[in-house]
């Protein structure tokens, strides 16, 4: 997961660290639906503010704003792994953490996996790859650039 992290940091400057874990989550999410694989082993839990991996959660605890990392290897990233990354950023990159938390909230797998939470709530539910993939899978192009 430090890999991507480390791939995501080389294309954007700087990110808040809530923007970060929404961009880990959509580049794992449409590698599972583009390219029929994950691009991390780390798990992504369903917080109140969306998608968490708590692995990374950890590493940038305390900080608002995240302008590189020591972690990671960018080499281990296959092409088509940088590529779907990269598409990923095209999309989601110019937009605000707080309009991405939101379109989380608004999608099934964070809301399948928060299932009788109320808002607010702390939770640690796994956002299961198999429901990421049956839903990012199901989407359409159009429905994606909306």
């Amino acid at each position: 997961m430090f890999d991507v992290v480390k791939f995501i940091l080389s294309k954007i400057d700087r990110t808040t660290a809530m923007k970060l874990q929404k961009l880990v989550y959509y580049c794992q999410a449409w590698s599972l639906a583009w390219d029929g694989e994950r691009l991390f082993k780390e798990r992504i839990e369903a917080w109140s503010n969306g998608p968490v991996v708590r692995e990374l959660y950890r590493w940038h605890r305390g900080r608002y704003e995240i302008t590189g990392i020591d972690r990671g290897d960018i080499t281990k990233l296959n092409e088509s792994q940088k590529k779907t990354i990269s598409a990923v950023l095209d999309y989601y990159g110019n937009r605000p953490p707080q309009w991405l938390s939101d379109l989380t909230h608004m999608e099934e797998p964070w809301r399948e996996a928060r299932e009788g939470l109320p808002d607010g709530v702390r939770g640690c539910r796994e956002i299961s790859l198999a429901s990421m993939e049956e839903y990012y899978s199901s989407l359409t192009e159009d429905e994606n650039q909306s």
